[in-house]
């Protein structure tokens, strides 16, 4: 009973979405509120349960989210992305562009949330295949499979920060096992998936794209953009931060060396929120006061970015509200009774689960999300990797985009796709990776 409660509470969610209209934050709260009720949770702490999940989540959420947004905005409006992909495509050549597309990608994705990353690539990807007369899609296919794997397997981004609080994993172990898994599935779902989808669709690869809804963008002449190294130094700073302090955490434990003040700093300045903050004072020296930029052009950029993410914010929110009312109302413990018989890895749960509510649900965070409130009682009876059920709820979440997921509509109209097109190419590219994403996931949890 309380999985069909469920089942028709999700149903409801895309119901008040898809056909009513409704505002995804919203039409989470009365879905919240609703399963609540039906799972017969007391009146009197329905309200709570809703409080704790949106704050918790929230809570944890926020500071590096907010901060990361920040870094990636002044990274963005000082021209430091632009140096960094136009340097790359430079120096790999026209014969690697593909190639250079991917590095560039990758490195711009992880200071940059998806979709600003897509908007500013997007016009850089379209200027390089008119200069060298190459199909726009095939080097579209690299980008946006760079950008979404960032997306979902690297904190800051939402989907395994907002994961790696809920399962209280470490949240730099999630960025080294990440960036471990990676390499590989951009590689497998960028350059090699561009050949498979050349055959399954041929024509695609003729269009010419439309990037008008883009509107006027804001292009640098490259003498008056920061360096190439400190751009990339600035936009890797928190990873190199972060991934330090977790190799470092590592060796120590590996070693049983005693605990002392030193490895308190390294903790304390390797911590996400704290690298999050240093990386943005980092920003605000290299990208503007170091090239004679007012603090206020500066902190204006910093404003706009965090009223960019304020919608974002509250829907995650929400999802959070959803996933403590699935925990409180026993639907958590419920799954965790039902597989507890079962040889089934927490891992491959996480993964099968996220994978349906994607699917479902169209939104990878939200599923994510509401993946965490039916995997987390079934953890505290497992030794399982908890960085690698981070991974594996955030792969799962990426399968399948379709046409209840923007990002599905947002690349068929830029490179000009028909929905079968769209299909064979974005929604099989998203596939590839939360698959390839599951078996590197797999393979490494034999050796970690």
């Amino acid at each position: 009973m309380p999985l069909i409660i469920v089942a028709i509470g999700i149903v409801a969610l895309l119901a008040l979405i898809m056909w009513f209209k409704l505002n995804t934050f919203v039409s989470l709260i009365i879905v919240s509120f609703g399963v609540a009720l039906a799972l017969g949770m007391p009146l009197d702490s329905i309200v709570s349960s809703i409080e704790a999940g949106l704050g918790g989540t929230l809570g944890h959420l926020a500071l590096i989210f907010g901060l990361g947004a920040m870094l990636g905005r002044l990274i963005a409006d000082a021209g430091g992305a632009q140096r960094i992909a136009m340097t790359l495509i430079d120096k790999f050549g026209e014969k690697n562009i593909q190639w250079a597309v991917v590095v560039a990608s990758f490195i711009i994705g992880i200071a940059l949330f998806f979709e600003v990353g897509l908007v500013l690539l997007i016009p850089i990807v379209f200027t390089i295949s008119k200069q060298l007369r190459v199909s726009i899609l095939y080097l579209g296919i690299p980008m946006a499979a760079a950008l979404s794997v960032t997306h979902g397997f690297l904190p800051p981004h939402p989907g395994p920060t907002v994961i790696a609080g809920e399962y209280g994993a470490n949240i730099g172990e999630v960025l080294l096992y990440g960036f471990i898994i990676a390499i590989p599935t951009v590689i497998i779902a960028g350059p090699l998936f561009t050949k498979l989808a050349k055959k399954l669709v041929p024509d695609s690869f003729n269009r010419t794209g439309d990037i008008a809804s883009l509107g006027e963008q804001k292009t640098f002449k490259i003498e008056d953009t920061p360096g190439f190294g400190i751009s990339v130094f600035t936009a890797m700073f928190p990873v190199i931060l972060m991934s330090i302090a977790t190799v470092i955490s590592m060796v120590q434990k590996t070693l049983d060396i005693t605990d002392n003040k030193a490895f308190e700093i390294v903790r304390f300045v390797g911590n996400a929120s704290t690298a999050m903050l240093l990386s943005l004072l980092l920003a605000v020296f290299t990208m503007g006061l170091a090239r004679n930029i007012p603090m206020k052009t500066v902190m204006n950029s910093c404003g706009i970015a965090i009223a960019n993410i304020g919608m974002l914010l509250l829907i995650i929110g929400g999802g959070g509200a959803f996933k403590q009312v699935l925990i409180d109302g026993g639907v958590g413990g419920y799954v965790a009774e039902l597989f507890s018989g079962t040889s089934l890895s927490p891992i491959l749960l996480a993964w099968i689960i996220a994978a349906i509510l994607r699917i479902a649900l169209g939104s990878a965070t939200v599923a994510a999300l509401t993946t965490a409130g039916l995997v987390i009682p079934m953890l505290g009876t497992s030794d399982v990797n908890l960085a690698l059920v981070v991974l594996a709820t955030g792969a799962g979440s990426l399968i399948a985009s379709h046409v209840n997921d923007a990002g599905f509509w947002m690349f068929k109209e830029f490179f000009g796709l028909t929905l079968k097109e769209t299909f064979a190419t974005w929604t099989l590219l998203e596939t590839i990776i939360s698959v390839a994403g599951l078996v590197f996931i797999l393979l490494l949890s034999l050796v970690v």
